[in-house]
């Protein structure tokens, strides 16, 4: 589109006043055309319509905008003059505010005697009144006074070479010349289409309106919102402004994802995977118990997506210990059937080899040739002999490498999906002719979140875990307990069961935060559950030393095993009943769902113990959920409000990094809404085969 139609892309280069320093400038802010400065979003507002508070008015710790001039400025320097502090008296005939700033003399060249001055800040202290490094802006006489004053006025990020005050003019601006060509992005869902946003008990309100027309004072086009961004009558307007393109956001990434799918589904042709069941049956036959009903409905619609000729793009969900390795080997068993190969790739070596064992024992016995890939295993003398068979290939990031090539590749399992990035799974799926695809999470994702990030995906939940497990039992203690806590282990130990006793560190301990490193408490913990044998984990051990401490640990020759959150997924020894984790308050609730999931997978009674050093009252609230439920999903919801999606996801996967004013953790009404939108406009829903 040239710039005589789209204006909006032209440089910022081509606006009055900007020149290449401030186009340098704004380069660093990401800012390139009109459209990234028009959507350059203020980081907060300053309501200048009244003086507000006084500096009398100022309160401890407490952040607030005052307007005063200055009556003594300076620099004192100290230390030889090697460090020094410039500091000015601000009075606004109520009361005066010391401000300073350390080690930033030329400082004192800006500010002058005179000069009238908005200061933002907190307050440090009373007597006398002072701020360290706050906002400030001089007031200038005669330069756009209904710009900067008298108006709620927005405050911008910044960098070197760029001021508020000149920004924001700039801004102003630009709108007033180009707001009214700022097109709609979305013109068929939105300004005009039935979306209603309506302002209510202080927040933004999303509705769908059966016919807009017939109230269009309660639209609120992109254009206006992009203005109420910058300058908004009242300030609940910015938080509806925010919403308005967070909309947008959602849209383009829910389009985006059903453009992707849909030109999967055109242009794909794979091959037809369900296979005839002569390996299933012998092997569901030697697995001595009976798949559960939701695995039994998960591996229907597996087989349904397998038969067919496009490829299958599934993410399986089930919470931990659901049997979801079984679901994996049911699915790869239809491949193998079929006279495909099949590579399933896991985030740790540790979780790779725990696969390799589990598959070689319940898959040699049927034929099947099974395989290692590894960062530390090299393929072995037989690997190429047959080659010509179908088998199939376990392994880390190996996988994704150039030097592995495989023929007939015909499934992908991802395991531990949100541990890998979309570019190392679209290598993966690269190395065959449009295999089917399988990725596996035991981090329950909330539902609308996973509809959001993993749009491209049927979605499959195992909803119930298989019976006769034991129950587990979750604890939140401070360190004070920690004696009882080891007496406990011990008791537990001598019953013949086995702990876990989790550290966030490998190595050394902070003492300041209190946080405990697993390798410094070894020795000690050692001698705390005498005589029971005490063996390290960690991610700094080689690929031999992993193996030979978990060897030991299953084979119960270990009964505790120090670890940092490298156990986190996939390790899996039934008669280990017990986990203690320290700093418990330093992990996200997904993480620690996860290290509890390493327990209560036998018939025996569990026990999960989490140790705080500082219980403070927002770490009791969270780790509260975790004593209260064991439900993932319900765990990955309180996750999700109380971290955020970055947290929970990992930023390779959450996608949060794609929106300038969509977030994840307040909108998903709003990405609720953008996915229904895109599924009106595209006819059948994305996933309804799921």
């Amino acid at each position: 589109m040239s710039d005589e139609f789209d204006p909006l892309v032209r440089p910022v280069a081509a606006l009055r006043g900007v020149g290449p320093r401030h186009v340098e400038c704004f380069a660093k802010l990401g800012i390139v055309t009109l459209e990234d400065l028009l959507l350059h979003q203020p980081r907060r507002y300053e309501d200048r319509r009244a003086t507000g508070c006084t500096i009398a008015q100022l309160k401890l710790n407490e952040p607030a905008t005052v307007l005063g001039k200055i009556v003594a400025q300076g620099v004192n320097y100290y230390a030889k003059r090697t460090k020094s502090v410039f500091e000015f008296i601000l009075d606004d005939g109520t009361a005066r505010l010391h401000c300073r700033w350390w080690n930033l003399p030329w400082l004192e060249d800006k500010f002058h005697v005179g000069d009238e001055v908005f200061v933002h800040g907190k307050l440090l202290s009373l007597k006398p009144r002072t701020m360290d490094h706050p906002e400030t802006e001089v007031v200038e006489a005669g330069e756009e006074a209904s710009v900067h004053l008298h108006r709620i006025v927005p405050v911008y990020p910044l960098t070197e070479g760029l001021s508020q005050r000149w920004l924001r003019g700039l801004l102003w601006r630009t709108l007033e010349e180009y707001g009214a060509q700022i097109p709609e992005r979305h013109p068929t869902f939105l300004g005009g289409s039935g979306l209603r946003l309506r302002a209510g008990a202080g927040a933004a309100v999303v509705a769908l309106a059966p016919n807009l027309d017939t109230n269009p004072a309660l639209s609120l086009p992109r254009a206006a919102a992009v203005r109420s961004l910058h300058f908004p009558a009242e300030l609940p307007e910015t938080e509806l402004a925010r919403q308005r393109l967070a909309l947008d956001e959602f849209l383009d990434l829910q389009l985006a994802v059903r453009a992707r799918r849909e030109k999967l589904l055109a242009n794909a042709r794979s091959q037809p995977c369900k296979g005839d069941n002569h390996l299933i049956r012998p092997f569901l036959a030697q697995l001595g118990f009976s798949l559960t009903d939701s695995q039994t409905t998960v591996l229907r619609e597996i087989r349904a997506d397998l038969a067919r000729g496009t490829p299958m793009r599934r993410l399986l969900q089930g919470d931990v210990g659901a049997g979801k390795t079984v679901v994996a080997a049911c699915t790869a068993l239809m491949a193998l059937e079929s006279d495909h190969s099949v590579a399933l790739m896991a985030p740790t070596e540790i979780l790779a080899e725990q696969h390799f064992r589990n598959f070689t024992r319940w898959l040699e016995p049927l034929g099947v040739n099974v395989e290692l890939r590894t960062g530390s295993r090299k393929p072995t003398a037989n690997s190429q002999l047959s080659t010509l068979n179908p088998q199939l290939f376990i392994g880390t990031h190996a996988l994704v490498e150039d030097a592995f090539t495989v023929e007939r590749l015909g499934l992908v399992i991802i395991d531990e999906q949100h541990k890998f990035g979309v570019a190392q799974r679209e290598r993966l799926l690269r190395k065959g002719h449009y295999p089917h695809l399988l990725v596996m999470t035991a981090t329950p994702i909330p539902r609308t979140l996973g509809l959001t990030i993993y749009g491209d995906l049927d979605v499959s939940v195992i909803a119930h875990l298989p019976p006769g497990r034991g129950a587990i039992k979750t604890f939140v203690r401070g360190p004070e307990k920690l004696p009882k806590v080891w007496a406990f282990v011990r008791e537990r130990l001598s019953e013949g069961r086995q702990a876990y006793v989790v550290y966030p560190r490998v190595e050394d301990t902070d003492l300041k935060t209190g946080t405990k490193a697993v390798m410094a408490e070894f020795e000690k913990l050692a001698k705390e559950l005498a005589p029971h044998r005490v063996a390290l984990l960690h991610g700094r051990l080689s690929a031999e030393e992993k193996e030979s401490a978990m060897a030991e640990f299953r084979a119960n020759r270990v009964q505790a095993l120090l670890a940092t959150s490298v156990i986190e997924v996939g390790v899996d020894v039934a008669n280990a009943t017990v986990m203690v984790i320290e700093n418990a308050e330093q992990f996200g609730l997904a993480q620690l769902h996860q290290l509890r999931g390493r327990i209560g997978r036998g018939a025996h009674d569990s026990w999960c113990v989490l140790v705080a050093a500082k219980l403070t009252d927002d770490a009791r609230a969270r780790l509260k959920v975790l004593e209260e439920t064991t439900d993932g999903f319900a765990i990955a919801e309180a996750d999700l409000r109380l971290r955020g999606p970055g947290e929970l996801l990992g930023q390779a996967q959450s996608g949060a990094q794609q929106f300038k004013f969509a977030d994840l953790t307040r909108d998903l009404e709003l990405a609720k809404l953008a996915r229904d939108l895109a599924q009106r406009a595209g006819g059948s829903p994305l996933g309804a085969r799921a």
